[in-house]
């Protein structure tokens, strides 16, 4: 039987990072389920579609082939075929895929990929809605989250290493308006699952938080 692992919490919290680099200490699969939304609105944006137009965004649901490739250990991203791991990283794109990810049909077209995936492999997912949708059996939930101001710092740092022109206050602005939209979203909108374990990663740099998981995964193996 597989190991499931989810991980939720807001954006910019660190779960992919955490995820990431645990499930390679521990020989999991790693799944970035919003890589998995990212790609669609890039497809999308990239079709000029509004990502708050429900019809036009269903309707373009079928031209679209997310993948997931594990290449030397590495996740990429492939849309249609094309790797698109770098080019989903940007500010527009993480604002379309929370906008799609609002929208049902998006969330049904991924669901059963994330779902195989799980059924056949130990695997951490992250996401917003992994331990209360996604995986509701998963054995263990984290729910991981730090400030709003520690999350945008982070991001901050993250975009001005890779030459992005942005302001604190903008990325801060762009994480405030993510929790909302996440959390009032009308389907499976970001909460605490009742059965998860909250994590705040606040005042923890990344190996803290990791070796945080990783010491929760190994209790539980």
């Amino acid at each position: 039987m597989s190991i499931n692992v989810a991980i939720d919490g807001p954006a910019g919290a660190g779960k992919s990072t955490i995820a990431k680099s645990a499930a390679g200490e521990l020989g999991f699969i790693y799944v970035d389920t919003g890589a998995l939304y990212r790609s669609v609105a890039y497809y999308c944006i990239g079709r000029g579609a509004d990502t708050k137009d429900r019809e036009a965004i269903a309707a373009l649901l079928p031209e679209i082939t997310p993948e997931l490739r594990f290449i030397e250990g590495a996740q990429h991203v492939f849309v249609n075929g094309e790797d698109v791991s770098d080019k989903i990283r940007t500010p527009e794109i993480s604002m379309g895929a929370s906008n799609v990810s609002a929208i049902p049909a998006v969330r049904e077209f991924l669901f059963d990929l994330q779902k195989k995936i799980a059924a056949e492999n130990n695997v951490i997912m992250d996401g917003r809605d992994i331990g209360t949708v996604v995986l509701p059996n998963a054995q263990l939930k984290i729910f991981l989250t730090a400030s709003a101001e520690e999350r945008a710092s982070r991001r901050f740092k993250e975009l001005s290493e890779k030459g992005e022109k942005v302001t604190f206050e903008e990325v801060l602005e762009d994480v405030n308006k993510r929790d909302y939209n996440d959390m009032h979203r009308d389907i499976a909108p970001l909460r605490q699952a009742e059965d998860a374990v909250l994590l705040d990663t606040t005042s923890l740099d990344l190996e803290q938080s990791k070796e945080k998981v990783i010491a929760m995964i190994k209790e539980l193996l």
